[in-house]
């Protein structure tokens, strides 16, 4: 007697969705990596120093305005140069310049990715230097097929539709056979308009963070496919080539 599977049946639907992806995008803090390694404490404290010094202002109103930019220009370092006029000479290596020893090795995302057909990208609104320092630590060197940071984003981080299609043009990417992972809802919102599979990447269970409130909205929002807080165990449900896939699903 064959036994119904609803969640074998969920799985086919979903790995459906994925069949004709063959360019895999990955944001890099907080998605990479789980966020209670809270390695971006470490950014933030930097920023903050960087804010202090730069406009002379109180540790307070410092973590004020980081906070205000980032939620309104995707970086504070995007506020600080529209709204002050501050160079960003030196503020990326400044605000990078961290302990990437708290990153564990994650053997099993290393085999999730590996076994990815087609290309695979990192987009981040960090450097290059950051990105190959944290994918180092994770096991993921020359895993990449490229990183695009945001000094090759001119700057103008994620979520600027402008960034998005300077990423997809230079790299020859269709978004429509693109699958997009990141940590911040609204950073999803342009690959799902351009026809991306997008994955919202949370916190575990169990993780308890010190995120601001907007930082986890957006979970159930239209632009957002799925939700998942196991990252290799995903990739490893939707790879096409591992698994027998029906003709995607509109």
């Amino acid at each position: 007697m064959n036994v119904h599977d609803p969640r074998a049946t969920e799985l086919d639907a979903r790995g459906a969705r994925f069949a004709r992806v063959d360019t895999w995008i990955f944001d890099l803090d907080n998605t990479l990596y789980p966020a209670a390694t809270d390695l971006f404490a470490q950014v933030d404290a930097k920023i903050r120093a960087f804010v202090m010094e730069a406009l002379g202002t109180t540790p307070d109103e410092a973590k004020r305005l980081q906070k205000d930019y980032y939620r309104r220009y995707g970086t504070t370092l995007r506020g600080l140069m529209l709204e002050h006029g501050v160079s960003p000479d030196g503020f990326l290596d400044f605000v990078h310049d961290i302990d990437h020893s708290v990153i564990p090795p994650d053997p099993d995302l290393v085999a999730a990715i590996r076994a990815l057909p087609g290309r695979r990208f990192v987009m981040t609104n960090g450097t290059r230097t950051h990105a190959e320092k944290v994918t180092a630590r994770i096991g993921l060197s020359g895993v990449f097929d490229d990183i695009f940071d945001i000094v090759a984003a001119d700057l103008l981080p994620k979520p600027n539709r402008e960034t998005y299609d300077r990423f997809l043009h230079g790299a020859g990417i269709e978004p429509t056979r693109a699958a997009m992972f990141e940590d911040l809802s609204r950073n999803l919102t342009v690959p799902h308009t351009l026809g991306m599979r997008t994955v919202l990447v949370v916190p575990g269970p169990d993780e308890a963070l010190g995120r601001e409130a907007w930082e986890s909205e957006g979970a159930d929002a239209p632009h957002v496919e799925w939700v998942t807080h196991d990252l290799a165990g995903f990739l490893a449900e939707v790879n096409p080539a591992a698994r027998q896939i029906a003709p995607e699903i509109d």
